[in-house]
């Protein structure tokens, strides 16, 4: 019998981790508000969030809080076929609709943008920045094009406990700058080749 993927048993344990996380505090989206450095409160930033799948790190009242700091926002819109995501600007308000894996998204006729921040949800995340999510690729992908063309901040939100100290890390796999959690902001001191 072939043994199990390593990051199979690892998405299984960390999505535990979170439901019961998620459970003992339903406060943790809220809690992320406070734990925002206030250097990154720039006025006129894009900041590209989502919309949560259940279980997901809730990124709304951070979104608020950065909207009334002065940031404009943007939610991903997932390529028809294996590509990254783009970007359209979103106003809270603004219509939605359920697409693939029931995320919802902004209209495509929305202004594509592009972010200065990328906040990411995730699985699992460890301290150098390492991050697990489904495994398909679509965050690596998007990172990867997006740091071509100029700089991006990626910033994980997690539960405090769906940090790890290591994670199993591929090549192809981008690496997050920050994690934002319940409990702290962590930043990533170095992005190790």
């Amino acid at each position: 019998m072939p043994s199990p993927d390593p990051k199979s048993e690892l998405r299984r344990r960390l999505l535990a981790a979170r439901r019961t996380a998620a459970q003992a505090r339903p406060d943790g989206a809220v809690k992320l508000v406070h734990h925002w450095p206030a250097d990154l409160l720039v006025v006129n930033r894009v900041i590209a969030a989502y919309r949560p799948l259940p279980g997901e790190m809730d990124p709304g009242p951070l979104m608020r809080m950065l909207v009334a700091a002065g940031a404009r926002l943007a939610l991903p819109v997932m390529p028809e076929g294996e590509g990254g995501l783009s970007f359209h600007a979103y106003a809270d308000g603004d219509s939605l609709e359920r697409r693939r894996f029931g995320v919802e998204e902004p209209l495509r006729e929305a202004a594509e943008v592009r972010p200065d921040i990328v906040l990411v949800p995730l699985v699992g995340a460890d301290l150098a920045g390492n991050r697990l999510g489904f495994g398909k690729g679509y965050y690596d992908r998007t990172l990867q094009a997006l740091r071509r063309t100029g700089a991006v901040l990626a910033i994980g939100l997690a539960y405090a406990e769906q940090v790890l100290e290591t994670l199993p890390a591929e090549p192809h796999d981008e690496r997050l700058d920050a994690v934002l959690t319940d409990v702290e902001f962590l930043g990533i001191s170095s992005q190790p080749d």
